[in-house]
């Protein structure tokens, strides 16, 4: 059979796979624990054959939605999890150790820079580098490297790193490039492209996409030797070392940490992720439009959109994405507009933390998601008090242009 575009073969692929009753959807799988009528097939699963013994390491459910995100990366299996940073840590504190050393692009979402401060105090070295240019990255470099890690769209920012660059020095120093491909989705490019060994995915943001649900993805592309990853446990050094990784991510992220993912959670991403193509092109049209709208506006001193040709990573966003560059636009106020005075005159956006929802969310970055770090680490950032993050949603295109509109005709500048 002809192989199916992207959208397609994920509305098929339960189907496909095979399901009761001619069912469209893989159904939920409730279940805690599933009951053998062999002991020794029991005995077979906990050994590493294919199977289902106790929820916090899989179910049917979940089973059916890494399959949906593997084929989406074109890679060769994924693990879920409860949430995207669940996904992350179990990343990170599986397969570093005390004594490892991590490159990490310093343009990350707050969280993740969190994390990686508690992993310094457990003993793993972590430097941070401007990930939009890979000759950084190339001299962060130690003897005891073993991961470099980045988002695609930095958060807020929009900065795009060097991925290419960065992919292809990776594959020559046998080192493992994590992407966290959450901003840009899978369909804008899938993290094998930039020569990534997994890619991890919240799927709580686009690829569900109608913010009811939090669930995180790590998937394996299927391009990094697993043979040269001295961090492997001895007991996971068996069989086919293309699934080293994964094992250990799955034992020791799921079975040990126990951030698993529920059924009812999985079946809801599955059915999202299935117009994940349709909802982010809408999304992507109508975050240019507004940024090039705001571009123009006197009330407004800065956007940052990889659509804008003024933005620094533009050309290359291009090459990457094919010409839609995301659903996130980073703007800054004039100083004399009270930014607070300035959002409670919105109509259409929501007051609203998260990414890559239905609906366009907005926030003020300083006050909020960057408020913790304090104001020096804030203006070392170009993070401005008057800063806004957007993510653009899927509503009518002049909705959303007509709301910023009115809302900053209500304000005089001086």
């Amino acid at each position: 059979m002809k192989k199916n575009g992207f959208t397609t073969a994920l509305l098929h692929a339960d189907r496909r796979a095979g399901v009761e009753y001619g069912a469209v959807h893989q159904p939920l799988h409730p279940s805690s624990e599933y009951a053998f009528t062999d002991a020794r097939e029991l005995a077979a699963v906990f050994q590493g054959k294919p199977g289902f013994s106790y929820a916090r390491q899989g179910t049917p459910t979940t089973a059916a939605l890494e399959r949906k995100v593997t084929h989406m990366e074109q890679g060769t299996g994924s693990v879920s999890f409860a949430s995207g940073m669940a996904a992350i840590t179990a990343t990170f504190f599986t397969l570093l150790r005390q004594g490892d050393h991590l490159i990490s692009s310093k343009y990350i979402f707050g969280n993740t820079n969190s994390l990686l401060g508690t992993l310094q105090q457990l003993g793993v070295e972590v430097t941070l580098v401007d990930a939009t240019d890979v000759e950084q990255v190339k001299a962060a470099w130690q003897p005891n490297t073993r991961m470099v890690f980045s988002e695609t769209f930095a958060n807020p920012s929009t900065l795009l790193a060097d991925l290419q660059g960065i992919g292809d020095w990776c594959e020559e120093q046998k080192l493992l490039f994590v992407i966290d491909n959450t901003l840009s989705t899978p369909w804008l490019a899938p993290a094998k492209n930039f020569k990534a060994g997994l890619s991890i995915n919240s799927l709580s943001k686009a690829i569900g996409g109608h913010g009811h649900a939090l669930g995180g993805m790590v998937t394996d592309t299927g391009l990094y030797d697993w043979t040269a990853y001295p961090a492997i446990f001895e007991g996971y050094r068996t069989g086919n070392p293309q699934g080293w990784g994964l094992t250990q991510i799955k034992k020791k992220g799921l079975r040990d940490m126990g951030a698993a993912m529920a059924s009812d959670t999985a079946h809801r991403l599955a059915i999202g992720s299935e117009t994940l193509s349709l909802r982010l092109k809408q999304s992507c049209h109508n975050a240019l439009s507004l940024a090039q709208y705001l571009d123009q506006h006197p009330a407004v001193v800065e956007v940052n959109y990889p659509g804008l040709s003024q933005h620094p990573q533009h050309q290359r966003a291009t090459e990457y994405f094919g010409g839609l560059y995301g659903a996130l636009v980073n703007v800054e106020l004039h100083a004399d507009i009270d930014v607070f005075d300035f959002l409670n005159q919105l109509e259409v956006f929501v007051l609203s933390t998260h990414l890559g929802d239905n609906r366009s969310l907005v926030l003020p970055v300083a006050h909020t998601i960057y408020y913790e770090m304090g104001a020096e680490q804030r203006a070392l950032m170009g993070i401005a008090d008057n800063s806004l993050r957007i993510s653009v949603g899927i509503e009518d295109t002049e909705d959303l242009i007509q709301d910023f509109a009115q809302a900053l005709a209500s304000f005089t500048l001086k």
